[in-house]
Parts: C-alpha cells; sequence; structure tokens
C-alpha cells in the first residue's frame, strides 16, 4: 500500500528526475486519512527535526511587526480553535464560510475544520453583500469566521441562524462572538471518528470569467493529498521558507499557502501590504532569506520595473502561475538573478498539473509537461486526440488525487468530473516533446476569415508595446471575415488615449503579428472589466462588441486600421486571402 508519507518521500527523492518521478510515482491510496491530524500533528508537529521549525511567519509592511509560530505551536493552536467551533454547534459535514486576510486565525481555522470534518467555503474580503449572500445561500453556510471589517455586510443578510465569529474585534459586536475566546479552550483535540478520503473538505466558488460562479467541491483527499503534485513543481524542500503571493479566497492561497509549502515541511511566509510595494517586498524577500517564490504575472511585471540585481535574495526556485508570463519578463529575471521563472498550471478544479519542473529544460512560453500522477491527453472537439486541443484529463483507475469531487448544484449533487475524461476548457498546443503552451479558453478562441485566433498570443505581443499596461482581445463581428480581432487597451499612466498612441500600437503589431492574426481594431479605454480575482472577463467585452453598444461605461475611444493611410501599405502587402 502506497502511504502519504511514501509519495511524498518519492517526490522529494526524485525532486529534479522528472522522467522517474513520472514513471514511479503513485497515489497514496485512498485510505481514511486526517492531513491535518495525521500529518500535520502527527508528524511535522512532533517530529524532533521539524516541531520547533517556523510553520508559518507574517510580516506586517515594513517589517515592523513579525509573527512566527511553530508547526507545535500551530497544532496546539488550532485544537483551541477546533474544540472553540464544535462548542458552537459545528459538526462533521456542516459549513463555515471563512472571510479573513493573511492572518494567524485563517490558519487556525483552516487547520481546525479540517479535524473537525467541517466543509470549508474560502472567501475574499473583497466580496460584496450581494456576493456574500450568494455564498451564504448556495454555500449553505451554518457559521462565519470573519474579520472586523466585515461585519457590516452582513447586517441586511438576514441568516438569523447563522454562527458569526469575527476576528481582531476592538470592541463588541451584536450578534458576534469573538474568535480570541478560542484561547481559553483546551490545547487537546479528539476527533469524532475517522476522517474518509471522499469526505468533502472544501467549496470554492470559481471566479466567474464567463458566467456565474460554480461550487467546486474538493474532499478531505483531493487538496491536500494532490498537492503533492504542487510541492513537486514548485521545488520545495523540509526547511525552506515560501512566499507565494495570493489573496485568501482563491484556490493559489490553498494551493501554496498552505497544502504544498506544509506537505515539504517548509515555513508559509507572508508579506502582508496595505498597497503592493514592489521594492519593499524585494527587500523584505532578501532580509528574510525567502527561498522559494511564487508570483502571478502582474506581480512580475512590477518586479521587472526595479533593478532587480540590486536586490540581494537568498532564492532557488522562482515561479510564475495564473496566465502565461512574457519571455521579456523571463529573460529579465534570469540576468538580474540567474534563475529561470518556471511556470506552472492547474485550475480550482485540480492541484498543479501541469509546470516546468525543477531541473528540466524550460521552454519560455510554455507551461511545461504534465506533473506525477497525472495522465493528460489534448483533444479536439471530436474527442480525438490532436497538437491543439483542450486539456483532458484521463479519469477511470488513472484519475488523479487533486481533481475536484465535482461541481455542487443546488441539489447537492455533483458533475462535471465523473465518466472517462474530465475536459479542463483550456486549449493548448502540445509539441513533441509534450511541452504545452496555453492557447486559451475553449471559449475565448475565435475563427477570423476561417483562421483560429487565441487572444492570449495577440495580448502577449500588445503587452510588448512600452504604453500598453492590460489588454484584452475580443472578436469584433465582420460581414466579410466573420470575425475580426480587436484589442481593448489600458495604456500606463501618462500615456495619452490619442491616434498618435494609437498608430503606435498599431505599427508594433504589424511588424510582429502575421497579416491574418493582426488586430484591426484598438479600443483604448480607462478600465477593464474583472472577475473580483482580477482576471479580465472577455466575455463581457464580446457581448459589448456583439451588442455594439457604444453607450456602456466602459467604452472608449476606438480606432481602426483604415484611419491610418500611412499602414494601408503594409496592409495591402500581404494577399488578399491573408488580409
Amino acid at each position: 500500500m502506497t502511504t502519504f508519507q511514501d509519495a511524498r518521500s518519492f517526490l522529494l527523492k526524485h525532486r529534479t528526475d522528472y522522467d522517474a518521478a513520472v514513471k514511479g510515482f503513485r497515489w497514496p491510496d485512498p485510505v481514511p486519512f486526517n492531513w491535518a491530524l495525521d500529518w500535520f500533528d502527527a508528524e511535522l508537529a512532533r517530529n524532533a527535526d521539524s516541531k520547533d521549525r517556523v510553520a508559518l511567519w507574517i510580516v506586517d509592511a515594513g517589517g515592523n511587526r513579525e509573527t512566527k509560530l511553530s508547526f507545535e505551536a500551530l497544532s496546539r493552536r488550532s485544537n483551541q480553535v477546533a474544540n472553540f467551533l464544535r462548542a458552537q454547534g459545528l459538526q462533521r459535514g456542516d459549513h463555515l464560510l471563512l472571510l479573513l486576510g493573511n492572518v494567524v486565525p485563517l490558519w487556525e481555522t483552516m487547520l481546525a475544520a479540517m479535524k473537525l470534518g467541517v466543509v470549508v467555503i474560502p472567501a475574499t474580503t473583497l466580496l460584496t453583500p450581494d456576493e456574500l449572500r450568494d455564498r451564504l445561500d448556495r454555500g449553505r453556510a451554518k457559521i462565519v469566521v470573519a474579520s472586523q471589517d466585515q461585519v457590516a455586510k452582513f447586517a441586511g443578510l438576514g441568516s438569523n441562524h447563522l454562527v458569526r465569529i469575527v476576528v481582531g474585534a476592538s470592541s463588541s459586536h451584536q450578534g458576534w462572538l469573538p474568535f480570541e475566546q478560542a484561547a481559553t479552550f483546551p490545547e487537546a483535540f479528539k476527533p469524532d471518528g475517522p476522517t474518509n478520503a471522499e469526505d468533502p473538505m472544501l467549496l470554492y466558488f470559481t471566479s466567474g470569467t464567463t458566467a456565474k460562479p460554480k461550487l467546486v467541491r474538493h474532499s478531505q483527499r483531493s487538496y491536500p493529498v494532490g498537492g503533492l503534485s504542487t510541492m513537486y513543481w514548485l521545488g520545495l524542500q523540509p526547511g525552506d521558507v515560501h512566499l507565494n503571493i495570493s489573496s485568501p479566497g482563491w484556490a493559489k492561497h490553498a494551493w501554496s499557502c498552505l497544502f504544498a509549502p506544509w506537505n515539504a515541511g517548509a515555513t508559509v511566509f507572508v508579506v502582508n501590504q496595505p498597497r503592493f510595494d514592489a521594492k519593499g517586498l524585494l527587500a523584505t524577500i532578501g532580509r528574510c532569506g525567502v527561498t522559494t517564490l511564487c508570483a502571478p504575472p502582474t506581480v512580475w511585471r512590477l518586479f521587472i520595473q526595479e533593478k532587480l540585481a540590486t536586490f540581494k535574495v537568498s532564492l532557488r526556485e522562482v515561479c510564475g502561475a495564473g496566465e502565461p508570463l512574457n519571455p521579456e519578463v523571463i529573460d529579465q529575471v534570469r540576468t538580474a538573478w540567474g534563475l529561470t521563472i518556471r511556470d506552472g498550471y492547474g485550475q480550482t478544479e485540480t492541484t498543479a498539473l501541469a509546470g516546468n519542473s525543477p531541473g528540466q529544460k524550460v521552454k519560455v512560453g510554455s507551461m511545461g509537461r504534465p506533473l506525477p500522477g497525472y495522465r493528460v491527453q489534448i483533444t479536439g472537439s471530436d474527442g480525438h486526440l490532436t497538437k491543439e486541443g483542450e486539456v483532458t484529463l484521463v479519469l477511470g483507475p488513472d484519475r488523479p488525487a487533486g481533481l475536484m469531487q465535482g461541481y455542487q448544484g443546488d441539489d447537492g449533487k455533483l458533475s462535471g468530473a465523473d465518466g472517462d475524461l474530465y475536459r479542463s476548457g483550456d486549449v493548448v498546443f502540445v509539441d513533441d516533446e509534450g511541452y504545452l503552451t496555453f492557447v486559451g479558453r475553449s471559449d475565448d478562441v475565435f475563427k477570423s476569415s476561417d483562421y483560429r485566433i487565441s487572444p492570449f498570443e495577440l495580448e502577449s505581443v500588445l503587452l510588448e508595446h512600452e504604453s500598453v499596461a492590460e489588454a484584452a482581445v475580443v472578436p469584433s463581428p465582420d460581414p466579410i471575415r466573420l470575425a475580426i480581432p480587436k484589442a481593448y487597451v489600458l495604456l500606463v499612466a501618462g500615456v495619452e488615449r490619442s491616434p498618435e498612441t494609437a498608430l503606435s500600437v498599431f505599427r508594433h503589431l504589424h511588424a510582429r503579428l502575421a497579416p491574418f492574426k493582426r488586430i484591426r481594431k484598438i479600443e483604448l479605454v480607462t478600465e477593464l472589466p474583472k472577475t473580483i480575482s482580477g482576471k479580465i472577463r472577455r466575455v463581457q467585452l464580446r457581448r459589448l462588441e456583439h451588442d455594439n453598444n457604444r453607450d456602456d461605461a466602459l467604452r472608449g475611444q476606438e480606432f481602426r486600421e483604415e484611419d491610418f493611410p500611412e499602414l494601408q501599405k503594409v496592409r495591402t502587402a500581404g494577399s488578399a486571402e491573408n488580409s
């Protein structure tokens, strides 16, 4: 039988040997296993070589205040929280809405809920009252643990039977229990029974880029055990100090601020900044000896605006996730630090399922190869294998431990992750060595004159222009070509939304794109529609184009290629078929 400890040790042993790791890795058998009790408490918090190691290290902006907790201390404190929650009537299978920033009680509550068998609904503190109502109603929350600044949002939500707990309240709030009462409860915890591998543990609301957020349900096995693939991609080792820049409430936070580092026995390192400060964060990374770093492309783009080479760091591994990185960013980081950012890929529905793993050749622009434990096929709309198609996971006996149980409907039933295959909705190109390159969401890719157009590819070229801060490419209806690529562009601060700027961007595109891919319209805007997690809602822009709605507040100044006679010579250089 393969145990969690066996699987973990195998991946650590073959940390830089991709072929051996993929060939020999086996997911642990799906036996009763409670990660918080059987791994965090029984191993990390009790073994002599790890119990006094720092498990959680939180640094506030400016470095004036730091909090460090060992594995042993966090084990005791989460036991107290578990006993406190049990005293409020919380039982196995109940749902808890967690609405906290990067504060110690977030990790204490996550561990406590796992020990109790309670299902956690992680949520961002940026939610509006209406979005909170949706989480409470569809998530069927029995209890909420929230920070003081969230209390007012619940005033008109009803939910009279909801148990409410507030963290860090400076004064009493009617109807709310102070989280700090947990410190008066016993430090020893006894579970009410065994935890089965398929017991539900997490309910995530997706970011809703194309529709109403779905409820993604994970089990006591899928994220904790499935997080072994994330540990492998990040290259984590025992004793590492790992910084993942992600906000609570989103799956990446659980990936890399909880399960992956603690699977390895590494320290979770967090820097709280009221406003993002790249220079201050880089200085803290160096001062505190951070060894592994994972950040989204937005952060990496801000990092390279600083003089990276002047920051002395102890980094060994640097990773990117969320969307593919542009080559320029990777090149600048490599020049400054001698480190190559390794891209990875996964979804809220999975743990890391593909990545450029340590010690392997990194192909710039690629999100890497399938990670140990994930059997990936690239399939077309007809279900046949293809070079460019949808990332599809093989289920049945090959079902990866890190795949969700399914999307939970209003009736509690699950869907979307059963049968022989799981279709991700993400389109990629696979080369002869098995490396995957992101093309786009299946609902974002479109055709123009019978050519398939990848919005991401065009957006990557746009972002290379010095005046472009962000961009989104969508199809704009065209009577001849069916659709033509159009870009909604947000400019960097200080750049004027003018014909001169549009012409400069068009020239940039003409020099870098084949005629059939060229963006034919550019709209310079003051904002782009985004989900609460910061992802651009292309679906909203597509709707604007389809409806030809010029009165929407998102509209800006539109420019067309034909507005600039100096571009016509370039346009007519291509054949009629390609133009």
